[in-house]
């Protein structure tokens, strides 16, 4: 975030913070449920503010799970800090894994539907379609 957004946005209001990161109020409302992040306290008079420091868990929170961390996951990060570096190189290589085994699953599910198509392309069977076949057959194997 630059200097003078900071500046700017040092008492900002729940709507005011959430365009700022570009989430929506409920996504705040969200984070501070579960206790990603911390609700201001309520003053006497007016609306909440919340600050910077906020500001910045929640776009830390976005950069997370774009790299495909979970909120529970970046809930873990934001407890274990900055100056443990180890544990979260360990928690990072372990996500590296899951989504290395999703790829790979992905990567079949690719194949399988790219089979089926050129099976229905072929055309050899004008009674069933071959996609349709494989789905009703899948259904009995749940």
């Amino acid at each position: 975030m630059k200097s003078q957004e900071c500046d700017r946005a040092a008492d900002m209001t729940i709507g005011q913070l959430a365009r700022l990161v570009g989430v929506n109020v409920e996504t705040v409302r969200y984070y501070q449920r579960i206790g990603l992040i911390d609700e201001p306290s309520a003053p006497r008079n007016g609306y909440r503010k919340y600050s910077v420091e906020i500001a910045e868990k929640i776009i830390f929170i976005k950069r997370a799970k774009r790299l495909g961390f979970s909120l529970k996951e970046i809930g873990e990060l934001m407890k274990i800090g900055d100056g443990h570096c180890d544990d979260v190189r360990e928690r990072a290589e372990r996500k590296r894994l899951q989504i290395e085994a999703q790829i790979r699953d992905l990567q079949a599910l690719r194949n399988t539907l790219d089979a089926l198509i050129a099976e229905c392309r072929s055309g050899r069977n004008e009674q069933h379609c071959p996609l349709v076949d494989a789905l009703l057959a899948q259904r009995a194997l749940e």
